[in-house]
């Protein structure tokens, strides 16, 4: 169990409501390796810390929800596996005593396609869309978004969302290799194939849902496998429109905090508008008999993530209005 460093403190209040998170567990059973960057990654014992994250949620017994943040299964999955792997770690999210929320990430749509993966995920879906959003208290709003909604993989190849995704990465990236940052400088080396952005339509529909949450005085927290801030981690891992998604979200008050996974390391950085950015650190990137999970304190004016093993403990205060 990691230290909650020195949290304890300011927990006099009893919280709103508590949940839990872990990220990117890319799942499979194959031996361990290695990241393009030479991270080792150990794919058989990130079952293991799903396993513990979810007997440690479930012993907590005051948990109203969990959500992943996305890459079930790692890409190196065996095709063969894919279906039998994706049901396999949702059997051991199902078995925490809560619901559990997913969202897609460029991992699972490795392995398949969104007609058959949404389903599994039971993410609701309109025409395949995997974005949603859902209030545990009047208090606060989830907005869930889907970050591959414009992308090269995941839809059917003459699918016009993949066709619109090729024709925006041969604009941004003169790689071959579209998953290459070679030459590409800044916030540019964001466009890459294993990213996504956000589609016009969903836009619209996160408008709509933040202009509603500031009618009714909700606080929002924003969920995305893709980040949506540089200041949290490398250029790499952004969205690919993150700026318009930002602009959309710092159009209001109400969005607090963005909560993301998809860039590893982790990270934490708060935005010229205030508004938190928290990357979760992967589970995949546990050596045996280490963990990287947590829970988030939900507080009227803060979340409080308590980070077992690699994941670190923060606390993300917000201004009230």
């Amino acid at each position: 169990m990691g230290s909650v460093n020195g949290l304890t403190n300011i927990r006099g209040k009893q919280p709103l409501f508590s949940f839990g998170v872990i990220s990117d567990v890319q799942y499979a059973d194959i031996p361990d390796g290695r990241s393009f960057i030479g991270i080792p990654r150990y794919y058989r014992h990130s079952v293991l810390v799903l396993e513990r994250a979810v007997k440690h949620w479930s012993q907590l017994n005051r948990l109203r929800f969990a959500i992943n943040f996305g890459d079930i299964v790692d890409g190196f999955c065996p095709k063969d596996q894919s279906l039998s792997s994706v049901k396999k770690m949702v059997s051991e999210f199902e078995k925490f005593n809560g619901h559990v929320y997913h969202m897609i990430g460029n991992h699972c749509l490795y392995n398949l396609p969104r007609n058959e993966l949404l389903p599994l995920l039971k993410i609701p879906s309109i025409e395949g869309s995997a974005y949603y959003e859902f209030s545990p208290t009047p208090e606060f709003r989830f907005v869930v978004l889907d970050g591959y909604d414009i992308s090269a993989i995941g839809w059917p190849q003459d699918h016009p969302k993949t066709l619109q995704a090729h024709q925006f990465l041969r604009e941004k990236n003169p790689n071959i290799d579209m998953n290459s940052p070679n030459g590409l400088m800044g916030l540019e080396r964001r466009f890459l194939m294993f990213n996504g952005a956000v589609g016009k339509e969903q836009l619209d529909w996160l408008d709509q849902i933040l202009k509603d949450a500031t009618m009714l005085n909700q606080k929002v927290v924003v969920c995305c496998h893709l980040p949506l801030h540089p200041g949290a981690i490398s250029e790499e891992a952004l969205l690919w429109n993150c700026d318009e998604v930002m602009e959309v979200i710092h159009g209001y008050k109400c969005v607090k905090v963005c909560l993301a996974g998809h860039d590893h390391k982790g990270g934490h950085s708060v935005d010229s508008h205030g508004v938190h950015h928290r990357v979760l650190e992967a589970a995949l990137e546990c050596p045996p008999g280490t963990d990287a999970f947590g829970y988030i304190d939900v507080h009227e004016d803060r979340l409080s993530l308590v980070g077992t093993g690699k994941m670190e403990s923060s606390e993300l205060h917000f201004t009230l209005p």
